[in-house]
C-alpha cells in the first residue's frame, strides 16, 4: 500500500513561504527544522518569533513570550545580581526565574549579563534591560526545553554579516542609525513602510522597542531593527487589519496587553 505524503499544516505552508520572501532560498535542513519549530512551538515568522541568521534559525524575546502565554506561564521575576554589577563600567548582570504554574515552588532560573564589550554599538547604554532581556529568554528556554538560542543572547553577533569595507572606501561612514552611506538607512525604510500603509508613527515605535526588548527603539542594534522592519513589512502585506490590532494593544497600559 503506497502511502501519499502527509498535507503540512497552514502555518508551517505560510512560515515556509513567508521565509523565503523573507531571506530567498532555504537549505533542506533549514526549511526542515523550519517546520519542526512550527509544529512544536507554534513559532510565527510575521509575529516576529523567529529569525534566520547565517542558515540557523534564533528565536526571538517576542517569540518565547508568545510560548509561555500559550503555556499560561503563571509568571516570571527578576533581579540584578548586585555583586557582580557594575554601574559605573554599564556591567549588568540579571537573575530571572520563570514560575510554569502554581506547583512550581523552585521555578526556573536563567542569568543574563551585558557590557560594553557583549552588546551593539549602536545599543547606547541600554545595557541594564539587554541583561534582564537575556536573562528571562534564558529561564524561559529552561522552563519549555527549547535548545534553540534567542536573538536577543548573540548581542554583536545577531547583526547579519556584511562585506568587509575597502581600505578605499572611506568616505563610507555609519551615521545615527546605522546605515552606510551605500544603504538607505532603516530610519527611513521605517518611515517609508508607515506611509505606505498608513500606521500611526508613535504606535509603530512602541511595537519595534517591545520587539527588539528595548525600552526606545534607539536602543536597539542594527540586526534588531532590520528583523522587525522585515517583519513588519510582511505583516503589513500579509494581514494589515490584524497588524493593526496588534498596534492598537500598544495604545493600552502595559499591564493590559496580553
Amino acid at each position: 500500500m503506497i502511502h501519499s505524503p502527509r498535507k503540512q499544516p497552514a502555518s508551517c505552508r505560510a512560515n515556509l513561504r513567508l521565509a523565503r520572501n523573507l531571506w530567498g532560498d532555504l537549505s533542506r535542513l533549514a526549511a526542515s527544522h523550519l517546520r519542526e519549530l512550527t509544529r512544536r512551538y507554534r513559532l510565527s515568522i510575521a509575529a516576529g518569533d523567529l529569525q534566520l541568521l547565517e542558515g540557523r534559525w534564533y528565536v526571538t524575546h517576542t517569540g518565547l513570550l508568545g510560548i509561555a502565554q500559550r503555556h499560561r506561564c503563571l509568571g516570571i521575576e527578576t533581579s540584578p545580581e548586585r555583586r557582580l554589577c557594575n554601574p559605573a563600567t554599564n556591567r549588568w548582570v540579571f537573575r530571572a526565574i520563570v514560575y510554569k504554574d502554581p506547583r512550581s515552588t523552585r521555578g526556573f532560573v536563567g542569568f543574563g549579563d551585558a557590557d560594553p564589550s557583549n552588546v551593539s554599538s549602536f545599543v547606547d547604554g541600554a545595557e541594564l534591560r539587554i541583561a534582564e532581556t537575556r536573562a528571562v529568554n534564558r529561564a524561559l528556554r529552561k522552563a519549555y526545553g527549547i535548545g534553540l538560542c534567542s536573538v536577543e543572547e548573540l548581542g554583536c553577533s545577531s547583526r547579519p554579516s556584511q562585506p568587509s569595507p575597502a581600505p578605499a572606501t572611506r568616505n563610507e561612514h555609519y551615521n545615527g542609525n546605522g546605515a552606510t552611506n551605500s544603504q538607505p538607512r532603516l530610519r527611513d525604510q521605517l518611515c517609508l513602510l508607515i506611509r505606505e500603509h498608513n500606521l500611526d508613527a508613535t504606535l509603530v515605535k512602541a511595537y519595534a522597542a517591545d520587539f527588539c526588548g528595548t525600552q526606545t527603539l534607539s536602543g536597539a542594534s542594527r540586526g534588531l531593527v532590520e528583523s522587525f522592519i522585515s517583519n513588519l513589512s510582511a505583516s503589513a502585506k500579509q494581514n494589515r487589519d490584524a497588524l493593526i490590532c496588534k498596534l492598537n494593544s500598544y495604545s493600552q497600559p502595559s499591564q493590559a496587553r496580553s
